[in-house]
């Protein structure tokens, strides 16, 4: 790197704030380029060249910010993304909007014009403060360094307590922390360099509640709802307790010896949904109208488990109770796990033998395994998902804190950044492709990845076919209102890009494309 200036207040704060971040192990750093923010960049490339952190670049910071959510979601530690000031700011707000419902730890180094720019018509000046709203964890507006003494330590003191605040040590979920950093020029300089400096940090230590416990009636018949991001606890609690687990593919809990696979055909159609008397949730319950109708039911207990990331979720606002643990009162009795077995086997149906979205479902679920990852699209594919995934151990994600099909392509490159063992699987939709096109753009720098971008395609969208309006509109309305038809030529797409394509139209195509290692886009024309 080569600068004309030696030192300036600006480049010394920002080399002693990164310096920091990695001193304290922050590893994952997240740039789109740009002017304001150039002394955060110059700082965050020191440290990358000297092996202390892995910075990854990208062009636009929409692409950038869900990029850094699936680092952070597969490390479970904070991703650090560094942005230029205006609407580089404003493109951050939908990943920002899914790490608040989703408690996944971002922090936001918003570079901005210092207060005398500020409300004067000043170029990509706008106000930063709050843009966030309370989708961040803290703000915290910072002025301008002037080179004053003591800066250097409120540098340190201000990346400590934004890993503090954005991993939950204070208690509270994890999620985004915004510091609005504001620069004067001259913006960047030659020193300090941040790769040779040693702040003193330390991190607080992280606050462990006493978990609050609830003794509960064990004769009632109850169910184990697994929302997303319930995890292995509620597989435990079911299978101690020997009742029904009704799980999401992407809960972590969909697998063991009481997972109902069918559980949203017998909640529709069969009578033993009507015996039902309690349900235990963990984590977020996003899918399928059967499940939130049994939790509107007055006839039904609603317990809550808190999640130490997510928090809780109570849907209906019924819950009598909402704790940490549950213990019941009496011995275990299995009748009630088996007659839902039995109707589970009931409703199984037979093989699709046609390439259709079962199909395409099962044929990824089943090819995912040891380190191996599997991102699932919010789009009519998650529910084919919930509806026919085997049970299985495997790592799934997805994207429900709010459900939105934007940048699904960069959180599934974020988790491929992180584990690099196995292969990364994204299970989208073509509109889903579409929507998030521009994140098939990597760095050159993050190396070689092994992810697969499997698209159903079906020529648009096809999931509020369902609904209610499907059912009022002529075809014609509907369509043209609803599905959003495309007839993008994806092979175009992908050699764009620099990823492998494969079109597969059979069954046999599809388990030997899901084979493939490296970058590649795998395009399933449903039938």
């Amino acid at each position: 790197m080569t600068m004309s200036q030696s030192s300036t207040p600006a480049q010394v704060f920002a080399a002693h704030l990164l310096a920091a971040f990695a001193k304290a192990g922050v590893r994952n750093f997240f740039l789109a380029p740009g002017a304001r923010s150039q002394a955060l960049a110059i700082a965050a490339g020191q440290l990358a060249e000297a092996g202390k952190i892995d910075l990854h670049v990208r062009l636009d910071e929409r692409s950038m910010a869900f990029t850094a959510l699936g680092s952070a979601l597969a490390s479970g530690e904070p991703s650090v993304l560094i942005t230029t000031s205006g609407t580089a700011v404003a493109n951050l707000h939908p990943a920002v909007l899914e790490a608040h419902h989703s408690g996944v730890p971002l922090i936001l180094l918003t570079a901005d014009r210092p207060h005398e720019l500020r409300g004067v018509g000043a170029n990509q000046t706008t106000n930063q403060i709050g843009i966030f709203n309370d989708a961040v964890r803290e703000c915290v507006d910072v002025p301008a360094p002037n080179g004053n003494d003591g800066e250097t330590r409120e540098a340190a003191e201000l990346a400590v307590n934004a890993i503090a605040v954005a991993m939950g040590y204070d208690g509270d979920q994890p999620g985004p922390v915004q510091l609005n950093l504001a620069f004067r020029e001259p913006l960047s300089a030659t020193s300090p360099n941040a790769a040779e400096l040693n702040p003193q940090v330390e991190l607080p230590d992280i606050f462990e509640p006493n978990p609050e416990f609830a003794m509960l009636d064990g004769s009632l018949q109850t169910v184990v709802i697994a929302g997303a991001g319930a995890g292995s606890d509620a597989v435990e609690l079911a299978e101690a307790f020997g009742w029904p687990l009704l799980a999401e593919p992407s809960s972590g809990a969909r697998h063991g010896a009481n997972a109902i696979i069918g559980y949203r055909r017998i909640l529709e159609a069969n009578e033993i949904s009507s015996e039902i008397r309690r349900v235990v949730i963990f984590g977020k319950p996003t899918l399928g109208r059967a499940v939130i109708r049994l939790l509107f039911n007055e006839a039904i207990e609603v317990v809550v488990i808190r999640s130490k990331v997510m928090g809780h979720f109570d849907v209906s606002r019924r819950a009598s109770i909402v704790v940490d643990e549950i213990t019941i009162d009496n011995e275990v009795e299995f009748e009630w796990l088996e007659r839902w077995r039995m109707a589970d086997a009931a409703v199984a149906g037979a093989e699709s033998s046609t390439l259709d979205r079962r199909a395409l479902v099962e044929a990824v679920w089943n090819a995912t395994e040891g380190a191996d990852q599997l991102l699932l699209g919010a789009s009519r594919l998650i529910r084919e998902a919930d509806a026919w995934a085997p049970a299985k151990l495997l790592l799934v994600y997805s994207n429900r804190g709010l459900a939105g099909i934007d940048g699904t392509v960069a959180t599934a490159t974020g988790l491929a950044l992180i584990e690099r063992e196995g292969t990364t699987r994204a299970l989208i939709g073509d509109l889903t492709l579409l929507h998030d096109a521009s994140s098939l753009a990597i760095d050159p720098a993050d190396g070689d990845l092994n992810i697969q971008i499997v698209v159903g395609n079906d020529g648009g969208g096809t999931i509020f076919g369902g609904l209610e309006m499907a059912k009022m509109l002529d075809d014609k309305s509907f369509e043209r209102l609803f599905t959003t038809p495309q007839q993008v030529d994806i092979w175009h797409l992908a050699q764009a890009y620099g990823w492998n394509y494969l079109r597969v139209e059979s069954t046999s195509e599809l388990e030997s494309a899901l084979q493939t290692t490296g970058r590649v886009v795998i395009d399933v024309r449903l039938k």
